[in-house]
């Protein structure tokens, strides 16, 4: 089992979160046609990295996203950053509110 940090609860069991996908993912523009094919690539084609990713998870039990930065190969999560203002005013794209989970990945300092 593994322990995720939540930028705004702290550390919990791996089971409270769910995957949304890679950070920097761009949506089609829905403000004209989109073609099947447009939309195929958004949805299915990933880059599917091995090592450093960037992606967006969930916390279900307060409903934020944030983006976990994680090593694909060795499991190990190497930190997290809210996607909006970090609790107490900080912001969370220039790393404010970000949380290191540890030397051994698992959430332990």
């Amino acid at each position: 089992m593994q322990v995720y940090t939540c930028p705004f609860c702290g550390l919990r069991d791996e089971r409270e979160f769910f995957f949304a996908g890679e950070a920097g993912a761009a949506r089609p523009d829905t403000t004209g046609p989109v073609s099947d094919a447009e939309w195929a690539e958004y949805v299915h084609m990933r880059r599917n990295m091995l090592g450093r990713a960037r992606e967006v998870w969930m916390h279900l039990t307060c409903g934020e996203l944030f983006v976990m930065e994680r090593d694909t190969l060795s499991a190990r999560v190497l930190g997290s950053v809210a996607l909006r203002g970090a609790p107490g005013g900080g912001e969370g794209a220039d790393g404010a509110g970000s949380a290191d989970d540890g030397p051994d990945g698992e959430g332990t300092p």
